[in-house]
């Protein structure tokens, strides 16, 4: 099998590295410019800075996305920035337009142009297109088939870039004008209002409708995709908070590392699946892979999207003398309740609270203040940047 990259998405500093520590081989992110998630902090020039030099240090890669639609205005600047980007040691740059591509290589750029799933490549001739421009990587668009990605590696050799998980598009890989049509926010220049994700109704029913599909889970075909040649696998969410990238991220890492090593087993690939759907507040299909998604794919007459309280706290530091673990409490937990700790380093296991003292050692039953720091008994070891959650599932026999 070919070497296998788990891609994660960075909105800020602490979420890349948790996406680096949890397991990904490499992070994605906006800077201040260029972007299409403008509503994401994103990172200035100092903070790629930062970045890349706390992802090297690991010996894992950072890609910056310049991947907006240009209009005439936005090319102001856009040369100096993509030398900015060079100068500070970036493995790749992520862009859609083809202006980007020809800018970069007028300028001899040092980083990998890989190509956005923005420009909605199907097929093997646009693939072959764009790596005559200089594109070492195609980010495929998330509507393509099992056909296409064996298809496009076979004719071109080029590196394939898959969405995994995350949330999807209704139109064709972001290509969408809603946004602009109805709030005058350009969803091609980062202004996306989700106008899919809107409630709308009808003179042909009293039922409330969108326009919205489920989100990509990817799972159940991973080593299918493997076998096809695909070499990242991408996690979308550079909005999403740490809990989530660090379950899915360390789920991704573990089930990937188990295909590569043929050990995965049908228990541990359920319970992964388990804990993904759990993780998110949206249904999850793996959608376009084997064949165009019918209704089961999509929300039409509406969805419950009810907010994920099952991170209970981040781990900050361990007492080894005590045994006691100094947690960032996230949302409410109680003495006697049952949850679980993970971690990159750490194989899950759960405990049972028996004590909890607030930050001058006083006894309290109950931690509801969000960023209150807690000090819990808990016999093993843990790590900074390991987290608690509700337990809610028995993993059974699986390790």
């Amino acid at each position: 099998m070919n070497q296998v990259e788990l891609l994660a998405p960075a909105g800020d500093f602490e979420r890349l590295q948790i996406a680096l520590l949890y397991g990904a081989d490499a992070v994605y992110f906006g800077g201040q410019e260029f972007s299409l998630r403008a509503n994401a902090k994103n990172f200035t020039l100092e903070e790629i800075k930062k970045a890349t030099n706390f992802a090297h240090q690991l010996k894992k890669k950072v890609y910056v996305t310049v991947n907006i639609v240009f209009h005439e205005d936005d090319l102001n600047g856009l040369e100096e920035y993509l030398k900015a980007l060079d100068e500070a040691g970036i493995d790749a740059i992520i862009a859609s337009d083809i202006i980007v591509l020809a800018t970069a290589k007028k300028i001899h750029a040092k980083f990998a142009l890989h190509l956005s799933t923005q420009s909605s490549v199907l097929n093997e001739g646009a693939a072959k297109f764009y790596q005559n421009l200089g594109v070492t990587r195609i980010v495929l668009a998330r509507e393509a088939s099992k056909k296409d990605i064996q298809k496009i590696k076979q004719e071109t050799g080029l590196e394939l870039e898959c969405f995994a998980h995350g949330a999807m598009c209704t139109s064709i890989s972001g290509r969408c004008v809603l946004s602009n049509y109805c709030t005058n926010r350009d969803a091609n220049r980062g202004g996306c209002a989700q106008i899919c994700r809107w409630q709308f109704t009808s003179d042909l029913t009293e039922l409330p409708f969108s326009m919205t599909s489920k989100d990509l889970n990817m799972i159940t075909h991973m080593k299918e995709m493997i076998e096809l040649g695909v070499n990242s696998f991408k996690v979308e969410g550079r909005m999403r908070g740490i809990y989530y990238i660090a379950t899915v991220i360390v789920t991704y890492r573990r089930l990937i590392d188990k295909i590569l090593n043929n050990t995965l087993t049908e228990n541990e690939k359920e319970y992964a699946e388990k804990i993904l759907n759990r993780c998110a507040n949206r249904e999850s299909t793996p959608q376009f892979f084997e064949a165009i998604p019918k209704k089961e794919g999509q929300y039409f007459l509406g969805r419950e999207e009810l907010s994920n309280q099952d991170f209970l706290g981040l781990v900050k530091s361990y007492d080894e003398k005590n045994k006691m673990v100094i947690l960032e409490e996230r949302n409410i937990f109680h003495v006697g309740d049952t949850v679980e700790f993970f971690g990159p380093n750490l194989e899950t296991f759960s405990l049972t609270l028996s004590k909890i003292y607030d930050e001058e050692d006083t006894p309290i039953t109950t931690a509801n203040h969000p960023g209150m720091f807690v000090k819990i008994p808990v016999p093993i070891r843990l790590q900074e940047f390991d987290m608690m959650r509700i337990k809610i599932f028995d993993k059974g026999n699986v390790v």
